[in-house]
């Protein structure tokens, strides 16, 4: 696969070498252009063409659908990932006494809308990682012998942010269901490079927003809830947009949207979405399978370099285990520094849990890599 030309369609190459995916993500010359064209047009013709904003806007639904193997009536477009995993917590018919079993080190997100329903009889059961396992590094089995028969839901990442390590989904939801319980994935640091079939893989509700590794402007982000579910998990802040009428306002009476759109409530951020929609349209003209070797090949090759550059690499690296991020230190040299020294030779990098962290995209290339590995070698 030829990646050059993907390439030539983030502007940020000319000036970055922009390793910095899993934070806030670059993104291609045609979702900032949609999102341009949207906020002209509004701002010189008002709503005269809202409905065809509109109309591109319900395709993210369908675009997203594809990305994960579902139905575009299981999409709903949300503004985050923290509002799709609160709906999903707070909509969930829980009674005191049950338990959700999460990582104790998720990024909060994922974290604080399970502690929260402490105050409803629901007890979070945060589980620790083993002695010498990196951060993040919780595995399905040690998330299943938290488990119990009072456990109604397993919430995990399928990649940690601070070090990226990868868990398999399919276990992931086989080890819940055989326990009786759901899954919740909060897929936000795999979603763009790595391939997912959540009917496939057993998976009920998912979320992730669109800038990191969709290559979408923040605010923009999609929730899948399995068909089965529509009726099992309550909507909350119920709106317009949760209407069966749809457009037809002067329907009165109570009556919910059959699909994913009832999570809605009102009115989206549609020059946002617009912007997603383009992104979503470049990242699945490549197909899944080669975004995810190419993630894996770039980072196998920073990992070559760094580590001949006298780095340690703290991500977990076996397998099916790697994924886009890669945490690493350089002995005797803090990572601010490190981040310092990048940030002015034009490379972007983050600092997570005492540690680099570099997370690229299919586009960037060995001359990125190269730059990264001069930068920390010039680190004091």
């Amino acid at each position: 696969m030829d990646w050059t030309s993907f390439r030539r369609q983030m502007p940020v190459a000319k000036r970055w070498a922009y390793l910095d995916h899993a934070a806030v993500s670059p993104m291609p010359q045609s979702a900032a252009g949609a999102i341009a064209a949207w906020a002209a047009d509004v701002a010189e013709n008002g709503d005269v063409h809202w409905s065809d904003h509109d109309r591109k806007v319900q395709e993210v639904r369908s675009l997203a659908a594809q990305m994960i193997g579902s139905s575009p009536d299981e999409i709903a477009l949300v503004r985050n990932t923290t509002e799709g995993v609160t709906l999903v917590a707070e909509g969930f018919p829980w009674q005191p006494g049950d338990n959700v079993v999460f990582p104790a080190d998720e990024f909060p997100s994922n974290r604080y809308a399970w502690l929260n329903l402490q105050s409803r009889g629901v007890e979070p059961r945060p589980v620790e990682r083993k002695p010498g396992r990196p951060i993040g590094g919780v595995d399905v089995d040690e998330l299943a012998a938290a488990c119990d028969g009072r456990t109604r839901l397993v919430a995990a990442s399928w990649v940690d942010y601070a070090t990226g390590f990868r868990r398999d989904l399919a276990a992931l939801a086989e080890t819940a269901h055989r326990r009786g319980a759901l899954v919740f994935v909060d897929a936000i640091q795999a979603l763009g490079v790595f391939p997912i079939d959540v009917h496939a893989q057993g998976i009920d509700f998912l979320a992730a927003d669109g800038h990191k590794w969709l290559l979408g402007p923040e605010g923009a982000a999609v929730l899948y809830v399995r068909s089965e579910h529509l009726n099992f998990l309550r909507p909350l802040g119920l709106g317009w947009n949760s209407s069966p009428a749809g457009r037809q306002y002067h329907e009165l009476g109570m009556a919910i949207a059959p699909t994913a759109e009832r999570y809605e409530g009102g009115s989206l951020p549609a020059g946002l979405f617009l912007g997603l929609r383009e992104s979503l349209k470049l990242l699945l003209s490549y197909p899944a399978e080669d975004r995810a070797a190419r993630a894996l090949e770039i980072t196998d090759e920073a990992c070559r370099r760094l580590t001949a550059a006298g780095a340690t690499i703290v991500s977990d690296r076996r397998g099916e285990k790697r994924s886009a991020i890669v945490a690493f230190q350089m002995p005797g040299k803090d990572p601010r520094a490190i981040l310092r020294v990048c940030r002015d030779n034009g490379v972007a990098v983050n600092s997570r849990a005492g540690c680099v962290r570099i997370s690229p995209h299919v586009y960037n290339n060995d001359d990125d890599l190269a730059r990264l590995v001069a930068a920390v070698s010039g680190t004091p």
